[in-house]
């Protein structure tokens, strides 16, 4: 009997035991209310197990410390500590909710460490640790409201899902303070956050000295981290939230392309801040990049108006100064010693407006820049010009004009990205002089009148001879079909069937377009001018005659004719021939007569007769074409300029693709391609094509979206220019995610449109015209979708680069301006 009392007894007490043990692990496991509390050696587990909340000792030390960390991993990474300077030093400390509804970390005599320090009295709290590692202080009630969050109060880790606060009034947030050392969560003196002055960067300050800073942001990427390239993408990545809140607070986040890659940013003690990634396989963290590591990448290491280049050896000087300076002090630039920086060599003469600029190259830009608003103030060459103050100016892409009106500190050549700077310079160090009497300013002008008198003088006589000329050759001419196939296979060599594909002469093109006179011009691009000519028998024709001047070059045009004269579908414009004479370049197409697809369908009075059918069978027709040049020809064809002038229409209406001078052949197990030469039209360029120069024909389908939804809606994509929503894909998005799509559909058509139709065109339009090619359907897809009412068509993502660029034709060697974007946080569509 005493045995078996004995033996109940431990029964009583195991179960006594299992169940303490419950409430243990539930305390782990779930909230911190009023009920219950962490002691030291409990802990709070996230969902999914990924974080854990409880108290540490740093290595070499007894002092303990209420922090969060990574569960599973070892060895332990801290990623926040709430008592960083007020460690207790034993282990009765405890985290509880106080009475005031704030959640404290006391030690053993009650005594409060550490508090939310939430005003006012708060009551039914909870404290939850999410599975991002965000400790939240919420109402039980609703916990959708946040009192308190440790991602608004950060140590020195940035974690994905942290929105770092940047107040653009307000200034610098200097958010993140490391560790005092490896085995000391006290403050450091380095810290980094955000400086909103002009364009919004990354700085890390030692005190209140920077030593190291990004580059502004420019929607893509940090412009003086350029190998950010390769650690993100148009979908992951650092975003900016857009519009501010009331306060003009806007919030920087970033969006692993992994969500299930263990990923931080870490600001070390040492001041150096480093991207890391959790390597599952080696059970290590991997880095990723390391800020600063080169010598260049220190703040301001050669001085003001110096670049540093660190392609150099040192011993030849990483530091120069830039043109028109020299070393404030040569004793000490000799013995490497840059921080004196350079000085101008010629004063700037503002008053007489006689200054001038050079263009630097591949440029981390200066620090300190201020982006101006252009309005009607001219150029920004202009607004620089006007301002005696102003010493550089740039266009950067993805932010605007920006100006700088201090000294040029913190500039850094790189070997590939960066940007230009135009630096301010007196005249003399551009080839001008510093000063122009008034007398000779009379005596140049008055020869300069003369010359030009003399000069146009000589050009009336020869063009009286030219007339002259022309006139004993036009009744001379010769309407026949010429061959001229020696030079044809010189320029194009046998790629085409030349017996059926005649050239002409060009007497006898001359002849059908009445010497290319005003009355028959269709219409001029960048590439020449379109004529309408007339062979005898009344076969009518258009001429695209291109200008000496022209931007399509002898490659273009070999390409343009290879290509065309291989192809044939019902949606191509036919190429008739050629004329190669002299410095002749003209091609000859069957002639449209209703013009391109954009005087239709951009003007106030035409666009009424494109109803809805007429609409719907454009779609359809570009669709095949773009299909037969993708799939079914016997090239694999890019387009890569293909927009709403390039459409012709025949007198049926019926589309027909056009220009294929930019065009590129692929053979069939090539996906895609990368060139340096960036050509089309801004606007209708995917992503990828204009910021990184790799093409596809997943480039053609983002072109045939902007097309599609310009087409439905009768605007211009770059109509939202300078708009909130920077482009008509971005309005599209806006009015999707919003329910109101039909909105969007053009109300001048004559013909109520089928609404089903056109919002599925809307939809498809947007499934094209998504940033990453790896989202974007092909054409066959594309076809379906279109063609089948009944298959379901998938969600589009968000847009996020729409109005990363300025609209226009790209034109090779200049700058590309640009608009400056902010992306959107998630919105969900329906």
């Amino acid at each position: 009997m005493a045995k078996f009392k004995r033996n109940l007894t431990s029964v009583t007490t195991l179960l006594i035991l299992l169940q303490l043990c419950s409430i243990v692990s539930c305390i782990r496991s779930t909230l911190i209310t009023r009920n219950n509390t962490i002691r030291d050696g409990d802990t709070l587990i996230s969902e999914e197990e990924v974080f854990e909340l409880g108290f540490f000792s740093p290595k070499d030390s007894t002092l303990r410390y209420v922090g969060i960390w990574y569960k599973n991993i070892q060895p332990q990474t801290i990623v926040w500590v709430a008592n960083r300077e007020r460690p207790l030093s034993d282990q009765n400390g405890a985290i509880k909710l106080a009475d005031d509804g704030n959640l404290v970390v006391v030690d053993g005599k009650n005594n409060t460490v550490w508090s939310t320090n939430v005003p006012p009295k708060l009551n039914n709290t909870v404290a939850v640790l999410l599975k991002t590692g965000d400790l939240v202080l919420s109402s039980d009630s609703d916990r959708d409201t946040r009192f308190w969050e440790s991602f608004n109060n950060p140590t020195d880790t940035f974690l994905p899902g942290m929105r770092v606060r940047v107040n653009l009034s307000s200034g610098e947030n200097q958010a993140f303070i490391p560790w005092r050392s490896e085995t000391d969560p006290s403050q450091g003196k380095y810290s980094m956050g955000i400086d909103p002055f002009g364009a919004i960067e990354i700085v890390i300050w030692e005190g209140e000295t920077r030593k190291w800073r990004s580059g502004p942001w420019n929607s893509a990427i940090f412009t003086g981290v350029p190998d950010m390239f390769h650690f993100t993408n148009y979908i992951h990545g650092f975003k900016l939230s857009s519009p501010p809140d009331p306060d003009g607070s806007v919030f920087l986040t970033y969006v692993p392309s992994n969500k299930d890659d263990l990923s931080r940013f870490r600001i070390r003690f040492d001041g150096i801040v480093q991207q890391l990634r959790w390597n599952r396989d080696a059970r290590n963290w991997t880095s990723l990049q390391v800020k600063p590591s080169k010598e260049c990448e220190k703040y301001n290491r050669c001085g003001n108006y110096s670049v540093c280049n660190d392609s150099k050896d040192f011993d030849s000087s990483k530091c120069s100064c830039i043109y028109g300076f020299e070393p404030a002090y040569q004793n000490q630039w000799n013995n490497r010693n840059f921080s004196g920086g350079c000085i101008r060599r010629v004063p700037l003469n503002c008053s007489d407006k006689v200054d001038g600029f050079r263009v630097l190259k591949g440029m981390k830009v200066p620090d300190f820049g201020s982006v101006v608003s252009l309005n009607q103030s001219g150029t920004c060459k202009d607004v620089c010009m006007r301002d005696c103050s102003c010493m550089a100016y740039e266009v950067v892409p993805g932010i605007g004009c920006m100006i700088w009106t201090r000294d040029l500190i913190d500039m850094e050549h790189f070997e590939h990205g960066g940007n230009s700077i135009n630096i301010r310079l007196a005249a003399s160090e551009i080839g001008g002089t510093k000063e122009i009497s008034k007398f000779w300013i009379i005596i140049f002008s008055t020869i300069g009148a003369l010359m030009f008198g003399l000069c146009c003088l000589c050009i009336w006589i020869l063009w009286r001879f030219r007339k002259r000329v022309k006139d004993f050759l036009w009744k001379n001419r010769d309407s026949s079909v010429k061959p001229s196939r020696s030079r044809f296979q010189v320029l194009v060599g046998d790629q085409v069937d030349t017996p059926d594909f005649p050239t002409f002469s060009f007497n006898s093109v001359a002849s059908a377009t009445g010497d290319f006179s005003e009355e028959n011009k269709l219409g001029k691009g960048g590439f020449g001018t379109v004529y309408k000519g007339n062979f005898p028998g009344g076969r009518e024709i258009a001429v695209k005659r291109l200008s000496g001047k022209s931007k399509q070059g002898l490659e273009e045009f070999r390409n343009e004719i290879s290509l065309i004269a291989k192809l044939q579908h019902r949606n191509l414009v036919r190429l008739l021939g050629c004329c190669i004479e002299n410095d002749e370049k003209i091609l000859l197409y069957e002639y449209m007569p209703n013009n391109s697809l954009d005087h239709f369908l951009f003007d106030e009075t035409k666009q009424r007769n494109l109803e809805w059918r007429k609409r719907w069978d454009i779609i359809g027709g570009i669709a095949r074409g773009l299909l037969y040049l993708h799939r079914d020809s016997r090239l694999k064809i890019i387009h890569r300029d293909l927009k709403a002038s390039n459409i012709l229409l025949d007198k049926e209406i019926n589309p027909k693709i056009s220009d294929f001078g930019m065009a590129r052949i692929f053979n069939y197990r090539q996906d895609q391609a990368n060139t340096i030469r960036v050509v089309g039209t801004y606007g209708y360029m995917a992503p990828e094509y204009a910021m990184e120069g790799s093409f596809s024909e997943k480039s053609d389908v983002y072109s045939f979206g902007v097309l599609i939804m310009e087409i439905v809606s009768g605007r211009k994509n770059i109509s939202f220019r300078g708009s909130e929503h920077g482009s008509l894909i971005g309005y599209a998005w806006h009015l999707w995610s919003q329910g109101n799509t039909k909105e969007l559909i053009d109300p001048t058509m004559m013909a109520n449109p089928d609404v089903n139709e056109a919002i599925r065109c809307i939809h498809v339009g947007m499934l094209c015209t998504q940033d990453s090619v790896i989202y974007r359907p092909n054409m066959g897809s594309v076809l379906l979708m279109l063609e089948s009412q009944t298959s379901h068509l998938p969600r589009p993502r968000q847009p996020t680069f729409h109005s990363f660029l300025n609209f226009g034709e790209i034109v090779e060697g200049q700058n590309v301006a640009t608009v400056n974007d902010i992306t959107l946080t998630t919105v969900v569509g329906r």
